[in-house]
């Protein structure tokens, strides 16, 4: 029989034997470095003005040494060195890297990059040098860049020459971000940026032909001691290939071809005729071809056209109406482009054409998964389909079909009982893209790209303690105010939770107030809102922020109705506890609030290294009509989107440990929790990550009878659980599979001054598992 402790111990020694493997590997660095040279072991830069950005200047180095993973291993050069000499395509030499080595011209040619770099940044007298350090006996070398930066230059003045006054009017009149003040460094990336900043203006003001060409600077560095004179010339057409009459005058709007291009139809080509298009529909200064497979109403381009004929052509409108047409979820593909409505006449008239190639409208998919939580299998599906343009006017159907069963083990008078639990469900989800409802009439809010969500659900659940059922209900809209604003409010958020054919035995063993609460019958009325920024990019691997903020009510509509129409109140008492309430359906419902903000933070280091972190704040408070938070609205974590080293609501609350056997079904009032992630790739498709979890949850208030649940500003942070581990992910392009190892670091459920795992025999204690092995699809956050 193998032991807690001998798994923990087999487990352990396997990642020793890794990591020697790995270290015997790192000894051979120079396998593949030829005689009389030498590998690249460090390149390090020194700068003595802390107004640089180091990151920044070194991208200009031209000797850089093998990229590391974990900040010290060189993962890639191991692989390469693994590689067979005799052959030059090993799969190894192509998934590694070759060692890099010092170069001495390339270390000069370094040097003169930064000087450059420099010069750019208005630093004309800086230093420039670099030494370098050879170990003979290793075959190695280390180069070390120093820069010593001298004093910087700045912008003295500025003298603005403009080709039109109708130019300077309009730089006058919206550029005080634009302007350079005196003072301000000498900066030729700050001017790139001013200058495409400047281009941006124009643009959104008609001038469709502008570009940078049409803004250039001339400075003078010699008038004045370490300062510059800047000249800037807006609407210059010396060099232009296009007639300048055109650069120099703005353009409208004129009129509008929609193309619904067939599905297999090769992206970057249109016909026009009835080999492909079999419909036109025409409105106003429109027309909209279609083919007899995608049919759309004209209100939809109305909708998500962000332009008006006869307006000033902009680039920032063409820009969301390219983003509302995405968001419509219709498209695999969308061009936008402008001709001249009559070019022979030379007029100030743009036609906009725009090719849409539609998805597919109608898709299927299954997904199977097994589960083995603490010895329980089970086995789980969901069935999905959706169709994209369910009423033809681009709404969105998704139908969800789930069913699982799961053979689980209990204790009964201590003896061990096998029983299987099932569940199955239905959800049905619609996205019509336009407000219904009183908000269908505000017509500047169609600039917000709003959608009407309607979802609706019925799920069955049956153990031999008590059937249970939930049908929910929920109507709203989603909404986005900028690139990176996006609100969603649901107006109307119904749940219904039903029990019967209760186990009156298993009942009332329960003694636990939170969990025999959500075995009551109960009914929930609540309006919920989020507002979320997300300044991510698809397939971009840029920094990004993500916030998102939800408020959610329940109960204070039906209780005030409750109180007006003088309803009758019910009594019951719960485990010693007394709640006077009102119903609603025959059924008591939930009054509460309820907020939490969540906060992501990803740092690229470079392309094989990133950093992710999360922290995410929760409260709930009950009142009036419940004294604790319905089941499915309460907080908690563990698993693979929570703290990892724990399983799934088997944490918390703060210091409370569940009776032995027990199914973890921990949860509550109050959460608090942080991550930190690094991920870095291994091979291919492959991603390794380390982090850092912790956390816990709490209970709000005293109802809470489960003994150190409730939250106390004095004590809550010596209650917070810390767990650590690494994981892999594996990218399969529509989706990433993801295993995490989690280990238990502080386990706040201990007694005091043997919370900490390491340092007090947990890890080899026989009755104490540390560890956690979890299973899932997508990144944790």
């Amino acid at each position: 029989m193998i032991t807690p402790r001998k798994k923990n111990r087999t487990l352990i020694g396997r990642w020793l034997l890794i990591l020697t493997v790995l270290f015997s590997i790192s000894c051979s660095q120079t396998r593949f470095v030829p005689e009389d040279r030498y590998l690249l072991n460090k390149v390090e830069l020194e700068i003595d003005d802390q107004n640089i950005n180091k990151v920044e200047a070194k991208s200009f180095l031209r000797q850089n040494e093998n990229y590391k993973i974990l900040g010290f291993i060189k993962f890639y050069l191991l692989l390469y060195n693994m590689s067979s000499k005799k052959k030059t395509d090993d799969w190894l030499k192509r998934i590694g890297e070759a060692p890099e080595l010092y170069d001495a011209l390339l270390a000069e040619r370094s040097n003169e990059q930064l000087e450059q770099f420099m010069d750019n940044k208005g630093y004309y007298r800086a230093d420039i040098s670099n030494e370098v350090t050879f170990n003979e006996k290793k075959d190695k070398a280390d180069l070390k860049f120093k820069i010593e930066t001298g004093d910087r230059y700045r912008i003295k003045g500025v003298n603005y020459h403009f080709a039109t006054p109708e130019l300077r009017d309009i730089f006058l009149k919206d550029s005080l971000d634009l302007q350079f003040k005196p003072g301000s460094p000498f900066d030729i990336y700050e001017l790139e940026k001013k200058q495409q900043r400047i281009v941006t203006l124009y643009r959104n003001n008609g001038y469709f032909y502008f570009s940078k060409n049409q803004v250039s600077f001339l400075a003078d560095t010699l008038q004045f001691e370490k300062q510059a004179l800047l000249d800037l010339y807006i609407g210059e057409t010396k060099e232009a290939q296009i007639d300048s009459a055109k650069i120099l005058r703005p353009y409208y709007v004129n009129n509008f071809s929609y193309f619904i291009l067939p599905g297999n139809s090769p992206v970057g080509s249109y016909q026009f005729g009835g080999t492909v298009f079999s419909d036109t529909v025409r409105w106003d200064n429109s027309q909209l071809y279609l083919t007899k497979h995608f049919r759309y109403p004209p209100g939809l381009f109305i909708r998500s056209t962000q332009m008006n004929s006869g307006e000033l052509y902009k680039t920032s409108e063409v820009e969301q109406t390219f983003n509302a047409f995405n968001r419509l979820r219709q498209f695999r593909y969308v061009d936008i482009q402008f001709d001249e409505t009559y070019p022979e006449q030379d007029s100030n008239l743009l036609d906009c054409r725009i090719r849409l190639a539609p998805l597919n409208k109608q898709s299927v998919s299954l997904d199977l998964e097994g589960t083995n939580t603490s010895g329980n299998f089970g086995i789980a599906g969901n069935i999905y389909y959706q169709h994209r343009n369910v009423f033809k006017g681009a709404e969105v159907l998704k139908l969800r079909l789930k069913g699982a069963t799961e053979r689980m083990k209990r204790t009964v008078n201590n003896k061990s009982e096998y029983f299987n639990t099932r569940e199955l469900g239905a959800e049905a989800n619609l996205t019509i893209p336009k407000l219904l409802g009183p908000g269908k009439y505000i017509r500047s809010f169609e600039r917000n790209l709003p959608k009407t969500i309607v979802s609706v659900g019925y799920n069955y659940q049956r153990r031999p303690e008590y059937t249970r059922t939930i049908s929910n209900i929920k109507l709203g809209y989603d909404w986005k105010t900028s690139q990176n604003y996006s609100h969603i409010w649901n107006f109307l958020d119904m749940n219904l939770v039903q029990l019967s054919e209760f186990d009156e035995d298993f009942i009332n063993s329960i003694k636990d107030l939170f969990i025999k609460s959500s075995f009551i019958d109960h009914f929930i009325f609540a309006m919920n809102y989020s507002l979320i920024f997300n300044n991510q990019r698809l397939n971009l691997k840029d920094n990004y922020t993500y916030a998102r903020f939800n408020v959610e009510s329940s109960g204070n509509t039906l209780w005030l109705l409750s109180t007006l129409t003088g309803q009758d109140k019910h009594l019951r008492v719960l485990e010693g506890d007394t709640l006077v309430y009102y119903q609603f359906l025959n059924t008591q419902y939930a009054q509460y609030l309820k907020a939490d903000i969540e906060l992501r933070r990803a740092i690229t280091l470079d392309k094989f290294n990133r950093i992710v972190g999360r922290v995410f704040l929760g409260v709930g408070v009950p009142y009036g009509n419940s004294k604790v938070l319905p089941f499915e609205k309460q907080y908690f974590t563990g698993g693979a989107n929570g703290i990892r080293a724990w399983q799934v609501r088997s944490l918390g609350p703060g210091t409370y440990r569940a009776p032995e056997g027990d199914y973890p079904n921990q949860s509550s009032d109050i959460k608090l929790e942080g991550n930190v992630e690094y991920r870095f790739k291994l091979l291919g498709k492959l991603e390794g990550a380390l982090f850092v979890d912790a956390g816990n949850i709490w209970a709000i208030n005293k109802n809470d009878n489960r003994e150190g649940a409730l939250f106390k500003f004095n004590s809550f942070y010596k209650q917070i659980a810390v767990g650590t581990g690494t994981g892999l992910r594996l990218d399969m392009n529509y989706f990433i599979l993801r295993v995490d190892l989690g280990m238990k670091l502080r386990d706040p459920s201990e007694p005091q001054g043997e919370r900490w795992v390491i340092g007090n025999g947990r890890l080899w204690d026989d009755d104490y598992n540390p560890f956690n092995l979890t299973f899932a699809i997508g990144y944790p956050f």
